[in-house]
């Protein structure tokens, strides 16, 4: 046991390390892949959002999963997931195979992140969990200080595929050791799946999405537009009632209650509309707007992340 207490937080925040770096190196190389592919520049937008989307969608199932079927089942699948997309990523050969795949790769990224956690939480004492959760989130701080850098430097060198396939030998060798060390928690008594939270929930948030991104393309009139945002708010706040009436909901709403989480929430979010579009806007405006490599705007990217 002491063993694995000593290897599993290098597990969890390797997997974190993995899923931030892969949320940041591609930013740098977005121009190279466009000119690559035959598409906008802006239009790979979408290979980042797909992304973003995937993890809001299944990480309130990971929870659920990781006590139905175990934390070491889960987190296996997660890294294997997460590979396989990075693999798929890596030989895409058109926009939509290389959406698909970053999909892929979300998925796995949603159930590594609160799935470690959760390992940690349950393996470790109270008094040794700060110290224990502060190592494993340093990697994911370092992870966008390298990303950028790293994404320029590889393409500077290399074909613009070999920046997702950096994950492949570090998501084998993880794979393998999650199934000797990971430790394996599950719930016996865990509740029935909400499946009509999830419906609402993935739904609305998913068409929301959509709507931000073809709003900002322009790619549709007014009335579909307004049509979808009236939708997605209508399956939001139908998630929203759904999940008073029932004992065990997907998200629970009633932790909104609590003030502190109320206001880290809402403070995270408005720092993140803010944050959340510089580190793929920066890239396109030193590449595309001033002429510099991609090597050169990785290198003007990293201080932010610093």
């Amino acid at each position: 046991m002491e063993r694995i207490k000593r290897i599993a937080p290098w597990l969890v925040a390797v997997g974190f390390f993995m899923e931030n770096l892969d949320s940041t190196i591609l930013n740098t190389v977005v121009p190279v892949i466009s000119h690559d592919l035959n598409v906008t520049a802006l239009s790979l937008k979408s290979i980042v959002t797909t992304y973003t989307l995937s993890l809001a969608v299944f990480i309130p199932i990971s929870g659920w999963m990781a006590d139905k079927f175990g934390t070491r089942k889960v987190f296996r699948t997660a890294v294997a997931l997460f590979t396989l997309g990075s693999l798929l990523c890596g030989v895409s050969v058109n926009l939509n195979m290389l959406v698909a795949s970053r999909v892929l790769q979300g998925i796995g990224g949603a159930m590594m992140t609160p799935v470690g956690r959760l390992v940690l939480v349950r393996t470790f004492p109270r008094e040794s969990l700060l110290r224990v959760m502060n190592f494993v989130v340093i990697p994911a701080l370092i992870a966008p200080m390298v990303g950028p850098f790293l994404g320029g430097l590889i393409v500077e060198w290399l074909p613009w595929r070999a920046i997702f396939f950096v994950n492949l030998p570090i998501g084998i060798v993880g794979w393998w050791l999650v199934g000797r060390y990971m430790p394996d928690h599950r719930d016996p008594d865990v509740p029935p799946m909400d499946k009509w939270g999830f419906l609402f929930f993935g739904a609305g948030v998913a068409m929301l999405s959509y709507v931000l991104e073809v709003f900002g393309e322009h790619s549709l009139s007014t009335g579909p537009v307004l049509a979808l945002t009236i939708g997605s708010v209508v399956l939001l706040v139908a998630y929203g009632i759904h999940s008073r009436l029932i004992t065990d909901p997907l998200l629970s709403i009633r932790l909104f209650l609590i003030r502190t989480f109320r206001i880290s929430v809402m403070g995270g979010f408005i720092t993140r509309l803010g944050l959340g579009g510089m580190p793929f806007l920066l890239p396109l405006l030193y590449q595309l707007g001033m002429g510099y490599s991609p090597l050169q705007a990785g290198l003007f990217t990293t201080p932010q992340a610093v």
